[in-house]
C-alpha cells in the first residue's frame, strides 16, 4: 500500500512552518498515543505520524522529500550513490558483515529497558494555576500483571530460552546479494525478540505480561503554573521491561480564561471602567485582585488607557522567584442615555468651561501638522 503524503498526514500546507509542524505534531500524537486513543488503528496512525514529524522536522530530510517524495527519505535518493540496498535488508548488516561486526553495537532484546513516558493534559481554574492545589487524576496505563508477574506465563508453568534464537532474540538470515552470500540478523518471530517462550499463556495477559488498568495518581500543581507548562511525575509512565525502571508522566497544564483577568507572565492584567465624573473629580475605588480587593486612588483628571501597577498582586513566579504585578488599564465610560437634566447640565458646564484645554490641545496638533507638512 502506497504511503500518505508526509504533509496531509499532519494536516500543515508544504510551506508550514518548523513551529507548525511541531504543533500539528504533537496534537496528532496525543490524538492517536496508543495507551490513552480509543481510535480504530490508533497504533498504525501514530506509527504515521511520528513518521512523517521524523522527515518533516528535519531540515534535510524535509528538503529530499519535497524534491523526490519518499524516494527521497530511502539511503541514499538523489545523492547519486549506491541505492537499491532496501531489497537486501539493513545497511549495517552488510557493514558488520565486511568489517568484521563493530559497525554498530546492537541491542541486546534482553536488557533492562525504561518504560515508556505518557502524557496527561489537565484542565485547571485560573486561581488554581495562581495559588497551586493537591488533585488526584485517574489514567489508562499498561502495568505487569499481577497473576504472571510479568512473564507472560501461566502460574505454575514455566519460561524458558526460544529454541530458535537460543536467547539472543534475533535470528541470521543469509541472502545472495551482488556482494556475494550476506548474513542479516532479524529479531526472532517465535519470541518475538525477546529470547525466551513459555509453555502456556496467562490468562489474564495472553501471554504479554502486561495488562491495562486505569490507575489513580496524586498530583502537586505548583502555584504560579502557566498556561502549557508540564509537570513531570517521576515513575507513573509505563512498565520497564526486563526490569527497568518505570517511564515518567508528564502533565500538561491547560489554564481557563478568566471572566475579567489575563495573565502575561507573572504579571495579571485587569480592565476597570470608572464614570466620568471620577475621571474628571478623582475618587478612591475597590479593584479586585487575586488575593481580594483593594482600595486604589484615581486623581482627578485621569485618562483612559491610564495604567496603574498593584505591586505584588500578580501571580507568584512558578520557580520560586519573587512575585508578578497587577496591572490596572482604566476605561472611562461615557453615559450613553441621558436625561434632559443631564444634557442641560453638561451644556452648561460646557458653557462654564469652555473646553479650553481641549481647544489648546486641538490647536497644538493643528500647528505640528502645519510645520510637519511645510518642513
Amino acid at each position: 500500500m502506497s504511503k500518505r503524503d508526509y504533509y496531509e498526514v499532519l494536516g500543515v500546507s508544504k510551506d508550514a512552518s518548523k513551529e507548525e509542524i511541531k504543533k500539528a505534531y504533537r496534537k496528532l500524537a496525543r490524538k492517536y498515543h496508543p495507551d490513552v486513543s480509543q481510535e480504530d488503528n490508533a497504533a498504525d496512525k501514530f506509527k504515521e505520524v511520528k513518521e512523517a514529524y521524523e522527515v518533516l522536522s528535519n531540515a534535510q530530510k524535509r528538503q529530499q522529500y519535497d524534491q523526490f517524495g519518499h524516494a527521497g527519505t530511502q539511503q541514499g535518493a538523489g545523492q547519486g550513490g549506491f541505492g537499491g540496498f532496501e531489497d537486501f535488508g539493513d545497511f549495517g548488516d552488510i557493514f558488520d558483515m565486511f568489517f568484521g561486526g563493530g559497525g554498530r553495537r546492537r541491542r541486546d532484546p534482553n536488557a533492562p529497558r525504561q518504560g515508556q513516558d505518557l502524557q496527561y493534559t489537565m484542565e485547571i481554574e485560573f486561581e488554581e494555576a495562581i495559588f497551586g492545589k493537591e488533585t488526584t487524576i485517574e489514567i489508562p496505563k499498561e502495568e505487569n500483571c499481577d497473576t504472571c508477574d510479568g512473564s507472560g506465563a501461566k502460574p505454575g508453568t514455566s519460561v524458558h530460552t526460544c529454541q530458535h534464537c537460543h536467547g539472543t532474540g534475533q535470528l541470521n538470515v543469509e541472502q545472495n546479494t551482488p556482494f556475494g552470500r550476506v548474513v542479516n540478523r532479524r529479531v526472532c518471530h517465535h519470541c518475538q525478540g525477546s529470547g525466551k517462550q513459555v509453555e502456556e499463556k496467562c490468562h489474564t495477559c495472553g501471554g504479554d505480561g502486561k495488562v491495562k488498568k486505569r490507575k489513580k495518581i496524586d498530583i502537586r500543581i505548583p502555584a504560579g503554573v502557566d498556561d502549557g507548562q508540564q509537570i513531570r511525575v517521576t515513575g507513573q509512565g509505563g512498565p520497564g521491561v526486563n526490569g527497568g525502571p518505570a517511564g515518567d508522566l508528564f502533565v500538561v497544564i491547560r489554564v481557563k480564561r478568566h471572566e475579567f483577568f489575563e495573565r502575561d507572565g507573572d504579571d495579571i492584567l485587569c480592565e476597570m471602567p470608572i464614570t466620568f465624573t471620577q475621571a474628571a473629580l478623582g475618587d478612591e475605588i475597590e479593584v479586585p485582585t487575586v488575593h481580594g480587593r483593594v482600595k486604589l486612588k484615581v486623581p482627578a483628571g485621569t485618562q483612559t488607557g491610564t495604567h496603574f501597577r498593584l505591586k505584588g498582586k500578580g501571580a507568584p513566579n512558578v520557580h520560586g522567584h519573587g512575585q508578578g504585578d497587577q496591572h490596572i488599564l482604566i476605561k472611562v465610560v461615557v453615559p450613553k442615555n441621558l436625561n434632559e437634566r443631564q444634557k442641560e447640565l453638561l451644556r452648561e458646564f460646557h458653557e462654564l468651561s469652555g473646553d479650553q484645554s481641549l481647544d489648546e490641545q486641538q490647536d497644538n496638533l493643528f500647528q505640528r501638522m502645519k510645520r510637519a507638512f511645510k518642513g
